[in-house]
């Protein structure tokens, strides 16, 4: 009996540490992820921060129970339609497809779309994009939504794809104005708080 309860405890302590390395790799896969993003500020010609302002990107602590998998349905029927954005202007976009997962046992789904125009580049050609809204908009993230960046080659053979919201980025709008950032249509409004990804710009906003 003694050997059997010895060699239980064993075996959670080796889950236990096990799920802790799990978890202290995922942080820092996360801490990496959001180092190149701010350093991708520096390099791009129109983007609204300076080196001094990154300091005051917020993000909600990485947690890896929001990463799921999700089940992607490809919508190959679905018309152009034109995406309002923020600016007031309109940009021409298809639904590419939807992403269908669960969170906290309930079903979800998401929309992912092509912008029309920026595919007809080759570096962009397999670039999918992805607004999306939910309950922590104008209280701890953004309040105009947040935004993932996805390819065609995230979707697996058995169409799955891993949609990691610790890695959702908020518009440039968040920063600053004279930006055209789409709006999240009305069906990618999650009915839920996503406390992962990006949160509030802590500097001031640039007019």
């Amino acid at each position: 009996m003694i050997r059997n309860i010895l060699s239980l405890t064993g075996l959670i302590a080796h889950i236990w540490l096990h799920a802790q390395t799990n978890d202290t790799a995922f942080s820092a896969e996360i801490a990496r992820h959001r180092e190149h993003y701010k350093q991708e500020f520096l390099t791009e010609p129109r983007s609204p921060l300076k080196a001094i302002d990154t300091a005051f990107l917020d993000f909600f602590p990485a947690d890896p129970a929001w990463r799921v998998v999700t089940r992607f349905e490809r919508t190959p029927d679905a018309p152009p339609f034109d995406l309002p954005t923020y600016s007031g202007l309109t940009r021409r976009y298809q639904k590419y497809g939807v992403l269908h997962f669960d969170i906290a046992g309930k079903p979800q789904q998401l929309s992912v779309y092509q912008n029309l125009t920026l595919i007809q580049q080759e570096a962009y050609k397999d670039h999918l994009f992805l607004p999306f809204k939910d309950h922590t908009n104008g209280d701890s993230s953004y309040g105009g939504g947040r935004y993932f960046d996805l390819s065609r080659a995230d979707i697996s053979a058995g169409n799955t794809l891993i949609l990691d919201f610790n890695k959702c980025y908020n518009p440039w709008c968040a920063y600053s104005d004279g930006y055209n950032c789409p709006i999240p249509p009305a069906e990618n409004h999650l009915e839920l708080a996503v406390e992962a990804g990006e949160k509030n710009f802590k500097g001031e906003k640039k007019h």
